[in-house]
């Protein structure tokens, strides 16, 4: 069998491509065997390991590394493009801002590692690759080694070729393999409508990531650790005889009752929590023999126990009507009365108007493009106005074949670029006067919302992810519970810094700041030190050398910065050893000069100071919507101020605690000057929002 992508590199190149196996590639001895930091390590591995392309991408350059995945007979491109900060027309990182990271330097450099979608593997990169989010793979790693995870684009989410968890082991081999200090990661992932942050949290403990070793970094709307640990555990120890308890009287509590005890039958250990129920079924979707047998006990269930109606309706969601002849809509108002969702009507209506804006603009602007639009864009500018991902992600999955106003949107696989599109077109003058009965008569009654326990695993888990973990009932410590974890998005994983055992020295670098510049710098934390290696026969003057070359080559802030003192060693003489004087492995504390500290390219976060103080107590960016109160200027999330993610930022906002100020001074002029006509000094509009204590909202 060919391998089209190997063919077509031999062909543009002279010399003969190396290939390594994908399975393999990272682990120790297969790509590079580093000894120095991740800022040597990229360079060695881009000189072994890559080859330049004959192009450049928006005046960066960049490399392809070969990995052959042999059981499919098939090539494919690991790009790496390095970027330049001082070419960049963003060099400031707002993943590490995010991340609470934005204290750290910029860094001179940064590296992305690309695997694009699967047709892209026999083309050029474009200008714009880094906003794209359709990648297989997307990491971006500074040269200090601190990086993000973009995106990982599986089988799941598009790949033919590799699953999330193929893809995942390479970059984790990677980042060993070169030695990255820390890796973030925004874990929005889905399966289906459920979030997978949620999902596997309660039943492992951790998020999809924590099994190679991510874990809680920092959660939005101020959610810290111990919330979060404190929150899975509330809803992992649910007792399922309370959960059946709890729903005996609701409606859904035969359903419920059904779907637990099927799967306790099924089981051969004893399931007593929740978290050991979702771990059942998630080992059974995972094990091809647990499958088999969840199906046989399903056939089962269905054949001799179940109603005639119930299995009617059990065969219909496993096998399709194939023999319709027509396709088939549905008004999106009353497809949403249908659905199990966490968000409102009114609000699933705005954001399917929203979307249907986008289509009618794009169909407008291009006529010949029958208002056809990607996933990614449609989604790209639908976020304009809703910042709620996770809400238009399913309002997207929802509309196929649905009338909205008069419009029907409908979605299909491109046949030339083999991507989802949604398009756009009027509805015919003929269905409007007849009120679209007729084409609403075509569509089939919906199933019921409780699925046939063990015919759809996934419908099975969607089950008991809609009523327990977001529609549990009264209980506001559940609905608590599963909110903080849904805010709990960012996720690290640490290499600690270790000295090895070898003939080589290795520091950690950290610059203090000059007594000129305490003042400022103690603002904020003290970014990291960097990691030094030196021969075992090294003098205290080349480790001054080589801490000021580590420094200068890694932040675009100490591009001149000369190392005059190293704490604890003040009395020894430069030409003196460092064996023997200092231990391999400890932390080093450098003062010098040469700090330039009235560039803009100094933090992370970018050059301006803006505060960020909301009663939900977060103190920092942490990627969420937020406003500015138009009085103090400080930030706080739109969530905590009452205002929705569908409704557009006011023209006017002042915070509560601005609002109290103005109560209690407009107390103090009234006692002081009485009914004066001089109260109208004081803007009436102020005067009415005070009166309410609340923020302000125009």
């Amino acid at each position: 069998m060919s391998i089209p992508v190997l063919q077509t590199c031999k062909m543009m190149r002279k010399r003969k491509t190396k290939v390594y196996n994908f399975h393999s590639f990272g682990d120790p001895g297969s790509a590079i065997n580093p000894t120095g930091p991740f800022r040597d390590n990229i360079r060695a591995f881009l000189q072994e390991c890559a080859e330049p392309e004959d192009y450049n991408v928006d005046g960066m350059p960049v490399w392809c590394t070969h990995l052959a995945i042999e059981s499919k007979s098939t090539v494919l491109p690991l790009y790496t493009i390095e970027e330049n900060a001082n070419d960049s027309p963003n060099p400031f990182c707002d993943h590490c801002r995010c991340t609470g990271w934005g204290d750290n330097f910029v860094t001179r450099r940064r590296y992305h590692v690309i695997i694009p979608i699967d047709e892209e593997w026999n083309k050029r990169l474009e200008e714009g690759v880094f906003d794209v989010h359709t990648h297989i793979l997307h990491g971006l790693i500074h040269c200090n080694g601190f990086g993000h995870l973009l995106c990982i684009n599986g089988i799941e989410g598009g790949s033919k070729t590799l699953s999330g968890r193929e893809i995942m082991d390479l970059w984790d081999r990677l980042c060993i393999n070169l030695r990255a200090r820390k890796i973030s990661v925004e874990d929005v992932s889905k399966k289906r409508f459920m979030d997978l942050r949620l999902l596997y949290g309660v039943a492992y403990g951790h998020s999809w990531f924590g099994r190679w070793g991510y874990k809680f970094c920092r959660g939005s709307f101020g959610v810290t650790e111990h919330n979060y640990n404190s929150a899975i555990e509330i809803l992992s120890s649910l007792a399922l005889n309370k959960i059946i308890q709890d729903f005996s009287n609701t409606n859904e509590y035969k359903e419920m009752k059904q779907m637990i005890d099927y799967y306790r039958n099924l089981s051969e250990t004893q399931l007593i929590t929740f978290r050991d129920l979702l771990r059942f079924m998630l080992t059974i979707k995972s094990c091809p023999c647990a499958q088999k047998k969840l199906r046989l006990a399903a056939d089962a269930t269905a054949s001799s126990s179940a109603p005639k109606s119930t299995a009617r309706v059990a065969a219909l969601q496993k096998k399709p009507l194939v023999k319709q002849k027509c396709t088939r809509y549905r008004k999106f108002s009353s497809l949403i009365g249908s659905l199990e969702s966490r968000w409102p009507a009114r609000r699933l209506e705005y954001t399917a108007g929203v979307i249907v804006d986008a289509l009618k603009a794009k169909k407008k602007a291009d006529k010949y493009s029958h208002g056809g639009m990607t996933r990614q864009d449609v989604r790209d500018a639908a976020r304009m106005h809703i910042g709620d991902t996770g809400l238009l992600d399913y309002v997207l999955k929802s509309m196929n074949n649905v009338i909205i106003g008069g419009h029907v949107v409908r979605r299909a696989v491109n046949p030339k670029t083999k991507i989802l599109e949604y398009s756009i077109d009027e509805l015919g003058k003929e269905n409007r006067s007849a009120g679209l009965t007729e084409i609403e008569a075509a569509v089939p009654e919906p199933l019921p919302a409780a699925p046939v326990p063990g015919a759809d695993l996934y419908a099975d888990l969607g089950y008991l992810y809609l009523k327990v973990l977001l529609n549990y009932p009264e209980s506001e410590l559940a609905e608590l519970a599963t909110q903080t974890i849904l805010d709990s998005k960012h996720f690290v994983k640490v290499w600690p810094f270790k000295d090895e055992e070898d003939e080589l020295l290795r520091f950690i670098c950290q610059v203090m700041p000059n007594i000129i510049h305490l003042e400022v710098e103690l603002k904020k934390e003290l970014p990291p030190g960097e990691i030094v290696v030196l021969p075992l026969h090294s003098t205290v003057a080349e480790l001054k050398q080589a801490a000021e070359n580590a420094l200068r080559d890694t932040y675009c802030i100490m591009e001149n910065f000369e190392v005059t003192e190293i704490n604890q060693m003040e009395e020894l003489m430069d030409e003196e050893l460092l064996f023997g004087s200092v231990e391999s492995g400890a932390e080093l504390f450098m003062r010098g000069n040469g700090m330039d500290l009235n560039t803009e390219l100094r933090y992370e976060s970018g050059p301006d100071n803006w505060k960020v103080r909301c009663q939900c107590g977060a103190e920092d960016d942490d990627g969420e919507r937020m406003v500015a109160c138009d009085i103090c200027e400080v930030w706080q999330h739109t969530r905590c101020n009452g205002i929705e993610d569908s409704e557009a930022v006011p023209l006017l906002f002042v915070c509560t605690r601005c609002c109290d100020s103005m109560i209690k001074s407009r107390k103090k002029v009234k006692v002081e000057i009485g009914n004066s006509e001089d109260l109208l000094m004081i803007p009436a509009i102020f005067q009415d929002f005070a009166n309410d204590g609340i923020g302000m909202l125009l």
